[in-house]
């Protein structure tokens, strides 16, 4: 930059001068704001927190967390849906990757199981969770008026009971569109049905096919953009109710993204 004590020297130079410092300044700025923002998330830490419990550090050997939130993209300042919550497993690491600022909305249908909506109040009193907001909502509309312009919709191991609930999936779908921002996420992860299968399977082994959770985003607008690789298991011949399978649960994870 040795221009610019040449530039200071002409006549008006110093005004040049202080402006071009100032342009500098600021881009020098911008350039530190850039790399804060996409700085790695740590999401091991997250998941490592000494005031998880036990119960869910047990849940994590099958559910792989970390791997999960990084798949998803969560950040810290991120405003989520997390689609049948149930007992907040899923919610509270969520609610953990996005603090201090941002925001999860937790939704269950009106009339969930009993079991799990205690479960969800009595984890709701965890500091951990204040920044989760409750939200009682049928699937076909299950986002808040103010849960508008989201980054991240979130769906894990639930999709599977919207057929059994005859939950209109084009209407929910439709809604989750018009809830994300332009470039926002959905992920969907859910237990594996065997080929051909579709939802005739989602009663009786709680398991469908993933092409089917694919075209129902895909006919709502979304675009497929990754599938996680990370729950599949090869060995799971998906013919068995997945509560008492000998072997670890075929599962599959879809990300999907609002143009």
């Amino acid at each position: 930059m040795d221009f610019l004590p040449r530039i200071a020297a002409t006549p008006g130079g110093e005004r040049v001068f202080g402006l071009l410092a100032l342009v500098l300044l600021f881009a020098g700025c911008a350039s530190i704001t850039g790399r804060a923002q996409t700085a790695p998330v740590d999401y091991q830490a997250i998941v490592s927190a000494p005031d998880r419990s036990d119960a869910d550090r047990k849940t994590d050997v099958r559910r792989k967390p970390a791997q999960m939130l990084e798949f998803a993209g969560v950040r810290s300042g991120m405003r989520v849906l997390d689609i049948g919550a149930g007992g907040g497993y899923s919610t509270e690491l969520l609610a953990r990757a996005v603090s201090p600022s941002g925001v999860v909305y937790a939704q269950d249908p009106p009339g969930s199981n009993e079991r799990a909506l205690a479960a969800f109040t009595a984890r709701a009193q965890a500091p951990a969770m204040k920044n989760v907001v409750r939200v009682l909502r049928p699937f076909e509309d299950p986002a808040p008026p103010e849960a508008r312009g989201l980054d991240l919709i979130t769906c894990f191991f639930e999709y599977h009971e919207a057929p059994n609930m005859n939950v209109d999936r084009a209407a929910m779908t439709r809604r989750l569109f018009d809830a994300l921002k332009p470039g926002g996420s959905v992920v969907i992860a859910d237990h594996s049905a065997r080929p051909g299968a579709g939802i005739t399977a989602t009663r009786t082994l709680h398991r469908i096919e993933d092409s089917v959770v694919r075209r129902d985003f895909e006919q709502a607008g979304f675009k497929l953009v990754a599938q996680g690789e990370f729950l599949h298991n090869p060995a799971d011949p998906r013919d068995v109710i997945v509560f008492k399978s000998p072997v670890p649960v075929d599962e599959f994870v879809l990300k999907f993204q609002r143009p």
